[in-house]
């Protein structure tokens, strides 16, 4: 009888491993889709993902189980095992018939003892194993039917098995080679052990299945896929990218850190091509030396100086001049001082820039989650703080996220934030609340407020009770919802706060509301798709402030 012994992969068996940052990028792609950590590690598991590390693709276990479901139809469609039992049955006949015949012999035709065994040859199940159990306790008349008997019993869990997986599996063959009882039963063990692999990966349970067992099947790519599958949370964990935790997993800042900065490679590439700049203004702010670059001195220029290059420039013209001076004595008598001229001089490059502060209003409303819409904001937010931090440290940075309510969403967990499943409803008014509450504790000389947005407002509070209110007719607007979000922008302009708004649908009602809050406050508008939401917001963050070279 065949066994098989599973063991756990040790990593002697071949040398190579994950490529973690790889992995977190794919992580954090499914992130921004709205899946939390560990829906986005099981879908990983699942679906498999791209391995740089490799010249292979680390396949997931739905794919791992359909290349097993087909090892398996191959058996199928390969063997004929409808006649594997025969030689066995015409044992079983053979040996009944000279037990019967001896028998006859023995006791004659009415015996009690011939009687028994007719009973139990005809009546019940034809089954060869059926019919070997209702002969388990019968005395053999015939010593050599006996010998024979007693074969059978000996592999009756083999015939047995055979015989069920006949019964259950036997219609599905179709193949023109015909198996014998051996070839049969390898058949069946083979099948049955792909259906085990087949049921282990897609209940998860990758512990149970043997990577050696599955390159036999599948080959090594198959088998390494299934080591790495294993290894992808502890290796997160290893990087110092994921923190295990009671509950769940979550991403600790150094993972953070780098989804940050891969949405800002992908949402600023295009900007590096043309537009590398800083935030503009017309008003300077505090300035801030570079002493990496120096310039020299014009009439009218701050006396800003660098002493280190002003002594050094004074020093390499008295060396030049000391060329022409024959006795040198004077040169000597003058090692001791520096004679400055204002050629001389040479004077610090400032910086002129202007601190802001910014909130994000995210729309997570359940229709964001259409068209890629509320993954691109997504990206778009974690790309911002990532900038700010990067860049502008100075800077504030908050992110708001409304639908029916608003709330402040804070950045480790924006990651793993979602759309409010269900949740159709548009709380704008409270979002510009919150929004106006954070800059009010958080104060700058260019506050803003950027809104990325696919709706108009449908929800508004109104003496602390909340409303909600569907657009009268099609096309129509939310009168008390816009209402009560003017109140709010009116009020949000005259503390000389600007409001930018990203449009990610283009319905008459919503541009029209827009426009409103745009003559309001003189901001600005635009529509976007989601795929140029990154490019737009952007270029607007980076036009609310620029360093200026004096």
């Amino acid at each position: 009888m065949k066994s098989i012994l599973y063991s756990r992969w040790d990593g002697t068996q071949a040398e190579f491993s994950l490529d973690v940052e790889r992995v977190l990028d794919e992580l954090s792609d499914l992130l921004m889709e709205g899946l939390n950590i560990q829906e986005a590690l099981e879908w990983m598991r699942r679906a498999g993902f791209e391995f740089s590390g490799m010249d292979m693709r680390v396949m997931g276990t739905e794919e791992l189980v359909e290349e097993l479901r087909r090892e398996a139809q191959s058996l199928y469609d390969r063997y004929d095992v409808s006649e594997a039992l025969d030689d066995w049955r015409r044992r079983l006949e053979d040996l009944l018939d000279r037990e019967q015949q001896a028998l006859r012999q023995s006791a004659g035709f009415e015996s009690a003892r011939l009687n028994d065994f007719l009973e139990r040859r005809h009546e019940g199940s034809p089954a060869i194993t059926d019919t070997i159990e209702r002969f388990r306790d019968h005395e053999f008349a015939d010593e050599t039917a006996r010998e024979e008997f007693q074969e059978l019993l000996e592999e009756l869990d083999r015939l047995s098995d055979l015989e069920s997986f006949m019964d259950h599996r036997g219609g599905r063959f179709r193949g023109q080679e015909k198996a014998d009882y051996e070839t049969a039963q390898s058949v069946r063990e083979q099948i049955e052990a792909l259906e085990q692999m087949m049921e282990s990966l897609a209940r998860g349970d990758l512990e149970s299945v043997s990577p050696e067992e599955l390159a036999e099947w599948l080959g090594e790519d198959a088998s390494r896929s299934l080591i790495l599958l294993l290894d992808l949370e502890s290796s997160l964990e290893r990087a110092g990218y994921l923190r295990g935790g009671d509950e769940a997993s979550s991403l600790t800042p150094r993972a953070i850190r780098r989804i940050g900065a891969q949405a800002l490679a992908e949402v600023y590439g295009d900007l590096r091509k043309d537009r590398v700049g800083s935030h503009e203004t017309d008003h300077r702010g505090a300035a801030i030396a570079r002493p990496d670059e120096t310039r020299p001195f014009e009439f009218g220029d701050p006396l800003d100086l660098d002493i280190v290059r002003t002594l050094m420039n004074g020093l390499r013209r008295r060396a030049l001049e000391g060329r022409f001076d024959r006795s040198g004595a004077a040169a000597r008598s003058q090692s001791q001082r520096i004679s400055l001229t204002v050629d001389d001089f040479e004077r610090r490059e400032f910086d002129h820039g202007t601190m802001t502060t910014t909130v994000l209003l995210l729309d997570m409303s359940w229709s964001m989650s259409w068209a890629g819409r509320f993954a691109a904001a997504k990206r778009v937010a974690i790309a911002l703080d990532h900038l700010i931090r990067s860049r502008f440290p100075r800077d504030q940075f908050f992110v708001v996220g409304f639908s029916t309510r608003a709330r402040e969403l804070k950045i480790q967990d924006l990651p793993e934030a979602s759309w409010d499943m269900g949740d159709p409803f548009t709380n704008l008014q409270e979002g510009l609340l919150v929004a106006e509450d954070l800059i009010g504790r958080h104060p700058s000389s260019s506050p803003q407020i950027l809104v990325i947005t696919d709706g108009q407002p449908t929800a508004y509070a109104e003496d602390g009770e909340l409303h909600v209110e569907w657009p009268m007719g099609f096309g129509g607007v939310s009168p008390n919802a816009v209402a009560a979000t003017m109140k709010q922008v009116r009020r949000i302009t005259r503390r000389g706060i600007t409001i930018n708004t990203f449009m990610l649908d283009d319905s008459p009602e919503l541009v029209g509301f827009v426009e409103h809050m745009t003559q309001i406050n003189r901001g600005r508008a635009m529509f976007s798709t989601p795929n140029q939401l990154g490019s737009f917001l952007m270029v607007d963050y980076l036009d609310g402030r620029k360093k200026r070279r004096v």
